[in-house]
């Protein structure tokens, strides 16, 4: 397994996982328009997107970050393949998420966790993140 940055050769298999990602925790999977176009809604904003992808060159997890009005960045679209999960493969994305934002003069990082993704409660939390309002965490850097 290796994290790169997106390229935009893996947009549809990056589709596919995000979306058995979703169908695997039991949600009706939706897709997130923002992941259809990573160069105008991530890289032409300053921000990054990376990929993680195994020996077949395929698609098992991603993550990106953005900015919100405020100033402050977000972690987005943290999503490991299904039969990946537990293997370390989130843990790495979201420190190059994290250790990116530092670089680039961050001091925190924050995450929206849905109601309905309950591994993020315990996924988060675990990695120094802690709530400061309903469904938000934040993490020092």
């Amino acid at each position: 397994m290796k994290i790169i940055k997106f390229e935009e050769k893996y947009r549809d298999d990056m589709i596919y996982m995000v979306l058995s990602a979703k169908n695997a925790l039991g949600r009706v999977p939706r897709l997130n328009e923002d992941l259809l176009d990573i160069k105008a809604n991530y890289f032409d904003k300053g921000h990054p997107f990376w990929i993680a992808i195994d020996e077949f060159d395929r698609v098992i997890g991603c993550i990106g970050t953005k900015q919100d009005e405020e100033g402050n960045l977000f972690l987005s679209h943290l999503y490991v393949k299904y039969d990946f999960k537990r293997h370390g493969i989130g843990g790495e994305l979201l420190k190059i998420a994290e250790d990116s934002a530092k670089e680039r003069g961050y001091k925190e990082v924050h995450v929206h966790m849905g109601k309905e993704y309950l591994e993020s409660h315990i996924f988060y939390p675990k990695h120094g993140y802690k709530e400061y309002m309903d469904l938000y965490l934040k993490k020092e850097i």
